[in-house]
């Protein structure tokens, strides 16, 4: 399926200059979410995956029906003050500035295989963040997985050494 064909590019949002990818459509077609969704958990099957991590918000919009797919659980990484037990954190810098991510201090098991979801590979600061948080607890990434990647912003960089598929890139 040619998923590009349903990203919807909204120039200028959120500021002047930004080619923003609206996977809203995407998301809006049932048939292209699910072959978007089962190519994420063919590439996942073979990995013996544990446990799907999704940064929110739109870590959750992929992640959750991955993690239901392969009969795993699901973890939420959250900015900061949005989790409601004790948490672990990291700073990281993303597209537009600065951020917190935290997730519940027991959400991975040392030694969980763990596949970690978003809608968007951009400059990669808050998959790398959400890496940390996942080795910080012992969990072992095997697989990251995204709708889009913005290939011109290098974010695949800071990946080097962890598996990646992305369904399509700009």
């Amino acid at each position: 399926m040619e998923f590009k064909n349903y990203i919807e590019i909204v120039e200028d949002w959120p500021k002047k200059g930004i080619k923003f990818k609206d996977i809203t459509p995407l998301m809006a077609d049932g048939k292209a979410f699910k072959s978007a969704v089962d190519e994420i958990v063919n590439y996942a099957e073979n990995k013996e995956i544990d446990l799907v991590v999704g940064p929110e918000a739109r870590g959750f919009i992929v992640g959750c029906p991955v993690s239901y797919a392969l009969e795993v659980g699901f973890a939420p990484v959250r900015k900061e003050g949005k989790l409601p037990r004790e948490v672990i954190k990291v700073d990281y810098g993303l597209e537009y500035g600065e951020n917190v991510l935290t997730i519940h201090k027991d959400a991975i098991k040392p030694g969980q295989r763990v596949l970690i979801t978003d809608d968007l590979l951009a400059t990669g600061g808050t998959i790398e963040a959400t890496i940390k948080l996942v080795e910080q607890l012992g969990g072992i990434v095997v697989g990251c997985a995204f709708l889009v990647e913005l290939g011109y912003l290098d974010g695949k960089d800071k990946l080097e050494g962890y598996d990646v598929l992305t369904l399509m890139t700009y």
